[in-house]
């Protein structure tokens, strides 16, 4: 199972039956297994701004907390408003954006925007993902986060070269 295929995972098995999601670039690796899980909805949007939104309000009516994924760069700084307003109205959130390689980082690289600083003051927590098997547990913590005490945005961002290792079955998922 290679790290698209835990997030995912994990997103299923803390409830999530709703992803809006913007494919593209870094994100792609995600995005693309999202159609195949059969208990999950994943609307793709017309645009990043919208995916945010969409998160924000699924998460305003239903009360769950509201899953959002994008692209990085632009795609990812698309989503700071939206953070910033949910993070005011105490409204649960968990943004997922890709990111440019592990080695890219702090490069200037195409597309690489430092979401994690972007988004410190407008976020309840934020991750920068660069190992594999950190992603249950991350994800674990991102919801716990997101929804107890007074809830709240959390961005969770992970480079390309995080997600396409495979993990031993061993290992597994864990909630």
């Amino acid at each position: 199972m290679n790290g698209a295929d835990i997030l995912v995972e994990s997103l299923i098995r803390h409830g999530v039956d709703t992803i809006f999601a913007y494919p593209g670039g870094p994100a792609c690796l995600c995005t693309s297994r999202l159609p195949k899980l059969r208990t999950a909805c994943a609307p793709f949007c017309p645009g990043t701004s919208r995916a945010v939104v969409h998160g924000q309000g699924y998460a305003r009516t239903t009360g769950k907390v509201g899953v959002c994924m994008a692209t990085s760069g632009p795609g990812a700084t698309n989503f700071v408003t939206v953070l910033a307003d949910a993070k005011l109205d105490s409204i649960p959130m968990i943004a997922i954006t890709g990111q440019v390689g592990t080695k890219f980082i702090g490069t200037d690289a195409f597309q690489e925007t430092p979401i994690v600083e972007v988004c410190r003051p407008v976020t309840k927590h934020h991750y920068l993902i660069q190992r594999t098997e950190d992603i249950t547990r991350v994800m674990k913590e991102a919801f716990h986060i997101a929804s107890t005490g007074r809830p709240g945005p959390v961005m969770w961002t992970s480079p390309r070269t995080c997600r396409p290792r495979a993990r031993s079955s061993r290992t597994g998922i864990r909630r």
